[in-house]
């Protein structure tokens, strides 16, 4: 019986050895994300914008608001197994409605240099936001950070450094600690963690919860502690899972804009 017990417990020490050292290539898999070609060029007004950081260059797009004047810009990170390049034609139309959108690279995605961490994140999307409240047609006052499944962890680790006017969390996670018990880790092991739940507990603005009921990756329950964990929180539930969230894109938009006018982003006031 002793000697089961230890074969169990040295199987299991291995198991989170290996964890360890494999949580990069499972939390960023971004070879598995493939460039759309020419994907920038079909998008009228879109410009590309290379950050200069410590580890390299990252690649940036920037869809301006169409229209006159200073306008609120949406902040955008993307999911783990995603690119930039998927997401401009999605989010083309809240330009229309005078928000600008600027997409974000991780390191070592697509055509971006660097190695993918929380650390190497968390200075991309810092370098981003200081450049993004120069542009003249951006209101540093209404900077929305907005996130996507692992682009919830990076704008709330960017929320760590300078703060919003709110916040989009859209099929999320509480910290990856938290998704790491799922597969039996304890989170002493976990290198990136990504403590949304910390952040959302510390930020008093607007904080809008996106999530479908039926999601398969990150459980709807995440999404629950986040909107329960905010001091000015909103929790839309959509009939999905988690990648084919939201079901309808025009409720969708319909949605953001109104929680954003709601909460006084989009009219020029910051809740």
């Amino acid at each position: 019986m002793l000697k089961i017990i230890t074969y169990i417990v040295a199987f299991y020490l291995l198991y989170c050895g290996l964890m360890f050292f494999l949580q990069r290539q499972i939390i960023f898999p971004r070879h598995y994300a493939e460039p759309v070609p020419q994907v920038s060029q079909k998008i009228s007004g879109l410009e590309k914008i290379w950050l200069e950081l410590s580890f390299g260059k990252v690649e940036s797009w920037f869809m301006p608001p169409m229209a006159e004047g200073k306008h609120p810009v949406l902040i955008f990170a993307h999911g783990n197994a995603e690119l930039i390049d998927h997401w401009p034609k999605a989010l083309k139309p809240l330009t229309r409605s005078g928000f600008g959108i600027y997409l974000v690279e991780y390191p070592g995605y697509g055509r971006s240099q660097g190695i993918p961490s929380q650390d190497t994140v968390v200075e991309t999307f810092t370098a981003a936001y200081d450049f993004i409240i120069d542009r003249p047609e951006v209101d540093k006052n209404r900077v929305v950070f907005w996130g996507r499944s692992l682009g919830g962890g990076a704008v709330c680790a960017l929320a760590e450094k300078r703060t919003p006017a709110a916040m989009i969390l859209m099929s999320t996670f509480t910290s990856i600690s938290g998704m790491a018990i799922k597969f039996g880790v304890p989170g002493i092991f976990v290198r990136d963690p990504f403590d949304n739940l910390k952040t959302v507990e510390a930020f008093d603005g607007p904080v809008l919860v996106i999530h479908g009921k039926h999601d398969e990756v990150i459980s709807y329950s995440h999404g629950e502690k986040l909107y329960k964990a905010a001091a000015q929180g909103k929790l839309i539930t959509y009939p999905c899972g988690h990648n084919d969230c939201p079901p309808d894109w025009d409720r969708f938009y319909e949605d953001i804009k109104r929680f954003l006018t709601t909460m006084e982003v989009q009219n020029g006031k910051k809740s």
